[in-house]
């Protein structure tokens, strides 16, 4: 799981490159801009951007920029005081801190997340999308209703990976049963469409 991914960065990326991305989507996904529950992909890019915080303080110079809150919200790693569960207790730390709260509540018992990607869908602009051992598990951030959703890798009859006319993204598309509809992910760098497109191949052909 790369933080690059989260941020939208390409794999080592300089220091001001990974300050201007985590600026502007601070100011894209404050809940002081979106509200509290509709900014939880804030916890994410916060978590992202903790990961690179030493390689930015690491002899480049400059002051890393300062996290923003996450407003009603606690600390993934933080142990519950009141004896619950907390949510996807069975990961490792890094991965519970860029999955969004929803994202880990929606998990399955002992459910692997192996991936978790910043990327768009024809009915939401902001999804974040994990790939699991299981299935593929997605977050519409900008959604009222219906925020997560989900597909199993066995329901799963087309896996495609397409490149955008122009720039340089592509999308994943796939389809579930043989006369299912398209579901399309967007704005995927072509290393990671190409590593996303693999995984999902596999496990759906297991």
């Amino acid at each position: 799981m790369d933080p690059h991914d989260i941020l939208g960065l390409e794999p080592g990326a300089s220091p001001d490159e990974v300050h201007r991305a985590y600026r502007d989507l601070a100011k894209r996904f404050h809940p002081d801009r979106v509200g509290a529950k509709e900014g939880e992909m804030m916890i994410s890019i916060n978590a992202a951007y903790d990961l690179l915080r030493d390689r930015l303080e690491e002899g480049h110079g400059g002051e890393a920029p300062r996290r923003a809150p996450t407003t009603g919200s606690a600390d993934a790693d933080a142990p519950p005081d009141d004896g619950t569960i907390i949510a996807g207790a069975w990961l490792a730390p890094a991965v519970r801190r860029v999955l969004a709260r929803e994202l880990l509540q929606a998990l399955e018992p002992g459910e692997q997340v192996e991936d978790v990607i910043l990327t768009s869908t024809s009915d939401a602009h902001d999804v974040q999308l994990a790939l699991t051992d299981r299935r593929m598990l997605w977050l519409r951030d900008d959604a009222i209703m219906g925020r997560v959703r989900s597909v199993r890798y066995r329901e799963l009859h087309d896996v495609q990976a397409k490149r955008a006319r122009f720039g340089n993204t592509g999308q994943l598309r796939v389809r579930s049963g043989p006369t299912g509809r398209w579901l399309r992910f967007f704005d995927l760098r072509p290393e990671v469409l190409q590593r996303v497109t693999t995984r999902i191949s596999a496990r759906a052909n297991a």
